[in-house]
């Protein structure tokens, strides 16, 4: 096939490998002069003068992000140069919360489905946690492995969990909600926590430890993608935003250009436009999604966290969920990126609220800030019995993203997902 690949994020770029690895002919096009969408590469520079690549959002991946790993395996990204993999630590500041300990690989293999020791050991050895509090989590993990990590469409992250302290739910439910859907617990979908709860602690071995990027994120994936791509003869172009789609025979004009299969791997919202004409229910549906913001805070000092990330208490007034050490992930001594997930305020209330932050729950001053970025549609909003834009938009006309309908929110792993998906469809 002939196919035109639109968009040139995660998506888009691990669909245009999976379909020129299956002998398609591809072209890529993507709006942006980089590659990577709402995952890429920002330049910035430090207060005393240096350059440096920055991510326009701090992200991290987990071990249960097979597909991610095996794009990035695919296009020559190796996992220990360019990722820190840690076990899942919710530590604060104070030294409270909970952290998971490294199991021999062969034990976490032998035990994983049937109670995973690793956090077990965490839940019991968690700091701070009063055995109410540990009892508590244990008994509702256990029911819900024993409903098969299935609940009521309809039911949200926070009604999900109304039976765990208030002490768990601050430390340990809320900033992973945050975190994988990008949606508030009260208005989150429980069906797609679950679902990621079990991915990460019950079915993948590692599945739970945290990947923290060594690299930005433009070559963490999508700008290797791109040099494995031409290598093999596929057509790249950034800077080309697609203008006009249109069906002709039992093919597709993508800016006049005959193509037999076209792929709409851009923000949903682009994607909408493209299809608005050939398939306007589709075009309806992709519009109808909200969405949510992520702020991502860079400040610099002579810092240095005790471990590479932190978890914060967040407040209305005290924003961060979590604070990265970027000088521990091989970038500048003293980097610090302080992140937002479900944002609502602007640029500068954020970068003076986290300022203060810092200062309260850190103990750091002075910082000077850097760059704050916010991607005020970063995610679909994950809510419950969401419905999602189908891959099939029209004959021959195909999507792939994270907020396509699928069993992930939106995150990485959701859009390599997809992509794969998009590819093996055409």
């Amino acid at each position: 096939m002939n196919l035109a690949v639109v968009g040139g994020g995660w998506a888009g770029m691990a669909c245009a490998v999976e379909a020129t690895q299956a002998g398609h002919a591809v072209s890529v096009f993507e709006a942006a002069r980089n590659w990577g969408g709402r995952a890429r590469a920002v330049p910035a520079t430090l207060p005393g003068g240096e350059q440096v690549m920055l991510d326009n959002g701090q992200h991290i991946l987990i071990g249960a992000y097979t597909e991610t790993l095996a794009a990035m395996a695919r296009v020559g990204i190796e996992e220990g140069p360019a990722l820190q993999r840690i076990p899942l630590a919710l530590r604060f500041p104070d030294g409270g919360g909970l952290s998971l300990p490294q199991l021999p690989r062969w034990l976490d293999q032998a035990t994983r489905r049937l109670a995973p020791l690793d956090v077990l050991a965490g839940v019991l050895g968690a700091r701070g946690w009063s055995w109410r509090d540990k009892l508590s989590l244990l008994q509702t993990a256990t029911r819900w492995q024993r409903q098969g990590f299935a609940c009521a469409e309809a039911e949200t992250v926070a009604g999900l969990c109304a039976a765990l302290t208030p002490r768990v739910q601050a430390e340990l439910t809320e900033p992973l909600c945050l975190s994988a859907l990008n949606t508030p617990p009260a208005e989150a979908s429980a069906q797609v926590f679950l679902r990621v709860l079990d991915d990460a602690l019950f079915k993948t071995p590692g599945g739970s430890a945290l990947l923290l990027p060594r690299v930005d994120l433009g070559a963490l994936f999508p700008d290797a993608a791109d040099r494995w791509l031409r290598q093999r003869g596929a057509r790249t172009e950034a800077g080309w935003r697609v203008r006009t789609l249109a069906r002709e025979g039992a093919g597709w004009r993508v800016d006049g250009q005959l193509f037999d299969r076209v792929v709409l791997a851009c923000a949903p919202w682009e994607a909408a436009r493209l299809a608005a004409d050939e398939a306007p229910r589709w075009a309806d549906s992709a519009d109808a999604l909200q969405h949510e913001a992520i702020a991502t805070v860079y400040l610099h000092g002579d810092a240095m966290l005790p471990a590479p990330v932190l978890a914060l208490r967040s407040r209305p007034e005290a924003p961060a969920q979590f604070v990265f050490d970027r000088g521990q992930l091989g970038g500048p001594r003293g980097l610090l990126a302080f992140v937002i997930s479900a944002s609502i305020a602007d640029r500068e209330t954020l970068q003076r609220q986290v300022l203060a932050q810092a200062r309260e729950q850190l103990g750091l001053a002075p910082l000077q800030p850097v760059l704050t970025v916010v991607e005020r549609r970063a995610t679909f909003a994950c809510t419950p019995g969401l419905i999602r834009p189908p891959q099939q938009v029209a004959q021959g006309l195909i999507a792939c993203g994270d907020y396509v309908e699928g069993a992930y929110p939106a995150t990485l792993e959701g859009a390599v997902r997809s992509a794969i998906a998009a590819a093996r469809a055409i």
